[in-house]
């Protein structure tokens, strides 16, 4: 076994395999770039090394800087964890050259999966069932657009190198073809290098299921089951599952065996993923499964923790073993399946405007708490029934350099309606304030009808718009009941003995009023709290509350600030976070924020102050600009693309109109709110 490995990664990866060494014996060196220099992995390793600037071309994606800083730290094995370098072909074998143990698959495979088209031919001859397409070497668009149109619509563009929902798109006619191969073509020579595209006949109602398997270097190799991907937004998963809702165990087999086999082909070592695409048999009554092979990660997954625990083992410890040269742990005999496990990716982003990712500081970040571990009934495997994994800490900044993911919520339960129950309870009890995230949009993604049933597609989130996009919030008298409960216990929190002290508006006779200005979802609320011998009565417009409130915590030392209210008959819990001028509401029913409201700082503001302008609605890169001064436009035309944190947003025209200047050029950085043209109205 090593005695220290360097890994080359950063997040949440990295501190996972950090506590796996460390439980091991092993020590472990951090690299970090500069916005990392005080980030949670560097602190995780017991030594770190500053490998470049903050963009991942100058640090994480600097093979030679990663293997000198494993040299100089005395490492002998790096462990890539998942992204940046993992699946680089030339990587793995400079380590090999360098002497240093690559803790993944030979470099042979690697280059073998790492090409879709290759991959696909590899699949074929193994006896791998593949999805209809072209995976051809000819790369012109006109032959690509003629083998679309033959196929017959919808067809997938996929990016030969890529992976993470990068590069693909979903074409739904032969005019949307072109536009469509460019900017797949143009992310995926940004994001891998290589931009040259496979096309597959789409499956509809697709189910995407992974099963994960492990090869030693003694020529063995074993399948830990399957794990059901399916509910993706812009092909990047969002919630993941195993076992797979419905699988029968002859079907299990049949796609592990297969799996197998595709791993066995390019003589695989250590963890990787053979990704299926699956869809219902015409016909069945039972559910059954047709599988087509999509790809092979050839690394650890984000969601391998669903796949421990359902298993009970630790996939990094395996990892470790398997590349110090020891045989597989376990037969394919010996593994089992114990309960339900889920795993919610929490991102930095807004879901509501078309998932753009977010960047800022961390003002809050409350997880839930640790759980003890479980013994499954009649097994020996033990998991922990709430999980989460973050590469991040309270006060920290979300840089736009990075993947916008965040952190990893995993439950497990005895079976899948329990693991559904403890998913929505962590969810609760995540408060993350500074920043948009997805939380309260995973609660609603996992309380849907669709994955409450189980009935699974990566077509979900869009099939269940209404109830997933631009919900309401806490209701507005609520939210108004936490901000205010806040201020009275901060108030309350400054009165001394001296009756003269308080501050709560008391009179001998008659009753006190006191106005709230609040700002919810961009509109004022004048909100009244009256205080009689009766009791308080909070009063929005002509709606009126009977209100009490007690608090909890300690509003004055950044504690976090609980308080039973009770209103017009019903008890809420609200914790409530005071940011600047901002109040973050959470309760068990969902969050909402409100903005403290100065009516003579804001009288001057006119409708038409933002009139003309076109702004970004992240930081990111201008990668293109699709209009130049003095085109005519018309309302929802692209104007801009924009990549921010390896993604492309497209930005449209939000009106018709005249374009009359460009105010910077393609490849400029620009800040969220930064002005990129001027619009004239038609």
């Amino acid at each position: 076994m090593f005695t220290k490995i360097l890994i080359a990664n950063r997040g949440e990866i990295a501190c996972r395999v950090a506590a796996t060494a460390r439980r091991m014996g092993v020590r472990t060196v951090a690299v970090y770039s500069d916005a990392d220099a005080d980030a949670k992995h560097v602190l995780a390793c017991d030594e770190a090394v500053h490998i470049g600037a903050s963009a991942p071309r100058d640090s994480y994606l600097r093979g030679e800087r990663v293997i000198a800083a494993a040299l100089a730290t005395g490492a002998q094995a790096v462990h890539p964890g998942y992204g940046f370098l993992s699946e680089n072909e030339d990587f793995a074998q400079a380590c090999a050259d360098a002497g240093l143990v690559f803790i993944g698959p030979p470099p042979s495979a690697i280059k073998a999966m790492g090409l879709k088209a290759e991959s696909k031919r590899l699949m074929a001859l193994a006896g791998v069932p593949l999805v209809p397409g072209y995976h051809g070497a000819d790369q012109d668009p006109a032959l690509l657009r003629r083998e679309a149109d033959a196929m017959g619509y919808p067809v997938l563009i996929k990016a030969s190198a890529g992976g993470g929902g990068k590069g693909m798109r979903i074409v739904s006619a032969s005019s949307e073809f072109d536009a469509a191969l460019a900017s797949c073509k143009r992310e995926a020579i940004n994001s891998f290098g290589d931009d040259a595209v496979l096309i597959e006949r789409y499956v509809t109602r697709p189910r995407h299921i992974e099963i994960q398997v492990f090869g030693d270097a003694h020529g063995d190799c074993v399948y830990l089951f399957e794990r059901d991907c399916s509910v993706q937004r812009r092909h990047q998963k969002v919630l993941e599952e195993a076992p797979a809702p419905g699988m029968s165990e002859a079907r299990r087999a049949e796609m592990g065996a297969a799996a197998v086999a595709a791993a066995k082909a390019v003589g695989y070592v250590g963890a990787g993923t053979v990704e299926f695409i699956a869809e219902p048999v015409e016909g069945s009554c039972n559910g059954d499964l047709r599988f087509f092979f999509m790809e092979m990660n050839t690394r650890l997954q984000v969601e391998h923790p669903v796949t421990e625990a359902i298993t009970g083992l630790d996939l990094v410890e395996w990892q470790l073993r398997i590349a110090s040269g020891e045989p597989l742990p376990l037969k394919q005999g010996e593994l089992r399946i114990h309960g339900h496990a889920i795993e919610a990716r929490i991102c930095a982003e807004n879901p509501d405007a078309q998932f753009l990712p977010a960047t800022g500081r961390l003002a809050v970040f409350r997880t839930p708490p640790a759980a003890r571990f479980e013994r499954a009934p009649g097994s020996e495997a033990q998991s922990a029934p709430v999980r989460f994994d973050a590469g991040v800490r309270e006060g920290d900044t979300i840089e736009p350099h990075y993947d916008s993911m965040i952190a990893k919520l995993i439950v497990w339960g005895e079976d899948r309606a329990q693991a559904l129950a403890r998913l929505d309870a962590a969810l609760a009890a995540t408060h993350i304030v500074g920043l948009h995230t997805n939380v309260a949009f995973l609660r609603r993604v996992a309380a849907s009808p669709s994955f409450t049933n189980a009935d699974l597609d990566t077509a979900l989130i869009e099939r269940e718009r209404a109830v997933l996009f631009n919900a309401a919030p806490l209701p507005l008298e609520v939210a108004a009941a936490g901000a205010v409960a806040h201020a009275l216990a901060a108030e309350r929190a400054l009165e001394g003995a001296d009756p003269w002290s308080r501050r709560d508006g008391w009179r001998l006779h008659g009753s006190a009023t006191r106005r709230f200005d609040l700002q919810m979802q961009g509109v004022h609320h004048v909100v009244m709290l009256e205080r009689a011998a009766a009791g308080q009565t909070l009063v929005i417009g002509a709606q009126r509350w009977l209100f009490t409130t007690t608090p909890r915590g300690d509003p004055l030392h950044n504690e976090p600030d609980v308080h039973d209210v009770a209103l017009a008959g019903r008890r809420w819990a609200l914790t409530v976070y005071v940011t600047g001028e901002r109040f973050s509401v959470f309760s068990c029913d969902g969050s909402a924020v409100l903005d403290a409201f100065d009516p003579i700082a804001h009288a001057g503001n006119g409708a038409g102050a933002e009139a003309g302008r076109l702004t970004a609605p992240m930081p990111g890169k201008v990668i293109a600009f699709l209009a130049k001064a003095g085109d005519a436009v018309k309302q929802g035309q692209a104007l801009a693309v924009m990549e921010a944190m390896k993604m492309e947003h497209t930005i449209t025209a939000p009106r018709d109109g005249t374009v009359t200047e460009l105010l910077y050029a393609v490849g400029d950085q620009v800040s969220e709110g930064g002005e990129l043209l001027r619009l004239a109205a038609a």
